[in-house]
């Protein structure tokens, strides 16, 4: 089975690619989704205790907790070492659970990839890219997102040009859903001698 590492930068349109992916039938792990799940269950106890307040009804509020690292990035590593243990422990139970399947490719989409030396995990690295003016774009249009915000996130990524560097593979989303779609399906030919 051939692992593939699929990241990119905020707003370069990593997780409509991870769909892309799933649409044609490769199993995605999506760490994103993972802490989601995470926050409504194992990571909320551990959490609550490290940032007071930031568990409401049982659950991480991620909007409190954005607000307390914004005020204390240095609590960004504390969060880490809470959380990166419990995804990678969901990233191996997904990893075992395909080879199970005798599935030729899957895809661990992991935004942080190579900020957490996510690449020795992994086979190949496809990388999801679009211009810089469109990244802008797309980020500030989403709904409570800044300027300061995109360039603290910004600051705590790689790079683009550094991850286009360090790719295998490079998914431009800057051309449609179905250039990137091409891509996608490309990219599982080459993998496995399969698709379209």
């Amino acid at each position: 089975m051939i692992l593939l590492g699929l990241t990119g930068s905020i707003g370069m349109g990593k997780s409509t690619t991870a769909g892309l992916f799933a649409k044609e039938g490769v199993p995605v792990n999506d760490a994103d989704q993972v802490v989601h799940a995470l926050y409504r269950e194992e990571a909320v106890e551990p959490v609550g205790k490290a940032f007071p307040g930031s568990v409401i009804d049982g659950v991480v509020d991620r909007g409190e907790l954005s607000r307390q690292l914004a005020a204390d990035p240095s609590k960004f590593k504390l969060l880490e070492q809470i959380v990166h243990p419990l995804v990678r422990e969901k990233e191996r139970q997904f990893v075992e659970e395909c080879r199970f399947r005798n599935a030729p490719l899957a895809v661990l989409d992991i935004p942080l990839l190579f900020e957490t030396g996510g690449e020795a995990r992994v086979d190949k690295i496809a990388v999801v890219t679009c211009d810089a003016e469109e990244q802008k774009r797309r980020v500030l249009a989403r709904p409570g997102m800044t300027e300061e915000k995109f360039a603290l996130i910004l600051s705590r990524q790689v790079p683009d040009a550094e991850k286009r560097k360090r790719a295998d593979f490079i998914i431009d989303t800057g051309n449609g859903l179905d250039a990137a779609r091409q891509q996608v399906q490309g990219i599982i030919k080459t993998l496995t001698g399969e698709g379209k």
